[in-house]
């Protein structure tokens, strides 16, 4: 049997990677791998590949940056010549990029079987064009493996047959406890930066509802330029963000201020969050990575899709229309911590998948 598997992002290669080990445990799938090229860069993209131990991508379709309906276009038509080309079983997308939406809809016009890993996230927000890309794969695939109960909530609300609905608990906690100990060994970066454990905040600002707009973005930065006047911020700079920072004429004064990174890996950025005091972020994984290492977490964003986050008191939404708002939610946050629960599963959601994708199509089988 053939599994493809598409990809395109930083957060969706972190998500494949322990599938794509359970797949090959499980030897019942031959996996072609196509990563689409929406993060391009080595530090955005390559590098992950290399240090997460999975294979080369089969196909790098190099399709870059574009407008949304651009870039979906490009590649949902790229996607279905792989697809006609390989003839595979079954389809394999993650999360909410254009990469996620364009493979379903290839696979779906093609009649082939969709499975989407991390189904039945809502914020509830249409402008978000995640949210957007969330919806419409959901309801084009054929197995929707959500990874929290409220998840599963969304997903019969919405009218998605329970056939098809999997609670599988979240991919993103199966890489973590498999990387942990290999990420503590790459301990360059966190000496060369000169960090102590709690010493320091840990950001990220990526979004484009922040870096294009420009309101938010001096909110954003204007406060964490505050905060580092009493404890080291560091930040892992994001291309989207460098660019506006220069165009809005703020860059000299962050990097002056902050500690600005390149880019970070899988197992450096690992480090970082687990020896933070706090994180704060506009990234939807960074959020559940924040709690699977116990570092509470400011979201600087309206809304966020991990709910059960911020009920269990690890996460605190703050919108960032002004510094002085986001500086007190930061100062706030740090030095508490939330509820003893787990949220996300026992770290074994890829077999779980893999699993039921082979009892889909080897009737033989049985779900272990």
């Amino acid at each position: 049997m053939k599994l493809v598997t598409v990809v395109g992002a930083r957060p969706q290669f972190i998500k494949a990677a322990p599938v794509s080990h359970a797949v090959q445990d499980s030897t019942q799938f031959e996996e072609v791998f196509v990563h689409t090229g929406q993060h391009y860069d080595d530090n955005m993209s390559s590098v992950f590949f290399d240090e997460l131990g999975i294979s080369t991508p089969d196909y790098n379709l190099g399709i870059g940056s574009a407008t949304h309906g651009a870039q979906t276009g490009r590649m949902l038509e790229s996607v279905e010549v792989v697809l006609k080309e390989e003839n595979p079983d079954v389809v394999v997308v993650y999360g909410d990029t254009n990469s996620t939406l364009a493979g379903a809809l290839a696979a779906t016009k093609l009649q082939v079987f969709v499975a989407h890993v991390e189904a039945g996230l809502r914020s509830f927000n249409r402008r978000m064009p995640e949210e957007v890309n969330r919806v419409l794969t959901d309801h084009a695939s054929d197995a929707l493996f959500a990874p929290t109960p409220e998840a599963v909530q969304n997903l019969r609300q919405e009218g998605v047959a329970s056939s098809k609905i999997l609670e599988v608990g979240d991919v993103m906690y199966d890489a973590v406890l498999h990387y942990a100990e290999k990420a503590e060994k790459t301990k360059s970066l966190f000496g060369e930066i000169g960090l102590e454990r709690g010493s320091y905040i840990l950001a990220t600002i990526h979004r484009a509802e922040n870096t294009d707009n420009p309101d938010r973005l001096a909110a954003i930065f204007g406060a964490l330029m505050e905060v580092a006047d009493d404890i080291d911020v560091v930040l892992p700079l994001h291309p989207r963000t460098e660019n506006v920072l220069q165009k809005e004429g703020l860059f000299e004064d962050v990097d002056r201020q902050l500690c600005l990174t390149e880019p970070l890996g899988y197992l450096s950025m690992m480090l970082l969050e687990r020896n933070s005091c706090l994180i704060a972020t506009d990234s939807g994984g960074v959020q559940k990575e924040a709690y699977f290492h116990r570092v509470p977490c400011v979201t600087l964003r309206d809304e966020t899709e991990w709910t059960e986050l911020v009920d269990h008191g690890w996460n605190v939404v703050t919108s960032p229309t002004s510094n002085e708002s986001i500086r007190a939610s930061i100062s706030g946050r740090i030095g508490t911590t939330g509820d003893d629960v787990d949220l996300y599963g026992d770290g074994k959601a890829a077999s779980r998948i893999v699993d039921y994708l082979v009892g889909q199509f080897t009737p033989e089988y049985h779900l272990k």
